[in-house]
């Protein structure tokens, strides 16, 4: 590697004036949860069969983060 191939690698690594301007627009912003599904949209999700298999590991899965003891243990 050559003083030059480290000099473009360091600048490359650099964040922009126009990146941190970017950061802070950002930081700012409230939150969103982005928009609500058209009528097609939940007309179609309600079109949807769940497999019994998968909603048992779910229901399964719901009721054992419900009795977690402390963080991240499960019990």
């Amino acid at each position: 590697m050559t003083d030059q191939d480290t000099t473009a690698a360091a600048d490359s690594a650099r964040v922009t004036k126009a990146t941190r301007e970017a950061e802070r627009r950002e930081a700012t912003m409230p939150a969103d949860a982005g928009p609500e599904p058209t009528a097609d949209e939940a007309a179609a999700a309600e079109g949807n069969d769940v497999d019994p298999e998968v909603a048992k590991a779910n229901k399964e899965a719901v009721e054992r983060g419900a009795d977690v003891k402390g963080e991240g243990r499960i019990a």
